[in-house]
């Protein structure tokens, strides 16, 4: 299982779910996409395609076996209905992530937390590709 915004989809991302996929022997991959009012709290600004965009977006992708909307407030209950056996972070995921490991053992989630690599930061960053694109918080 892995969570993102998934706002503006590019090969970081495409990186990110083949390195996710590589970590089972029989990969099964949950997407989960974060909801807009979460984007707003976690980036500082609204996403500029809606959850419903973005989770359209994220289906559409071949190495995505399932995709779903993320919780409004409580991640756990959503992490618990879909049982992964482990969560990929992305290199920079830092929301809710600190003491993840021991969040889930304390509701009796054995979930494997494994931190993913990054793929060419400098270039695959939805921030990036937002400014070069022109994007600002008063375009929603």
């Amino acid at each position: 299982m892995v969570f993102g915004a998934f706002d503006v989809f590019h090969k970081g991302h495409l990186n990110f779910f083949q390195q996710a996929r590589r970590l089972a022997k029989n990969p099964f991959l949950v997407v989960s996409v974060a909801r807009d009012v979460n984007v707003k709290i976690i980036k500082g600004q609204n996403p500029m395609f809606s959850e419903q965009q973005r989770l359209r977006g994220v289906r559409s992708c071949p190495l995505v076996d399932k995709a779903v909307l993320g919780g409004f407030k409580n991640y756990i209950p959503h992490i618990a209905k879909e049982k992964p056996a482990i969560i990929a972070l992305g290199y920079d995921q830092k929301a809710y992530t600190k003491n993840l490991k021991k969040v889930l053992n304390k509701e009796n989630l054995d979930i494997k937390v494994v931190r993913l690599r990054a793929f060419k930061p400098q270039v695959y960053k939805s921030s990036l590709t937002k400014r070069i694109l022109g994007y600002s918080t008063f375009v929603l």
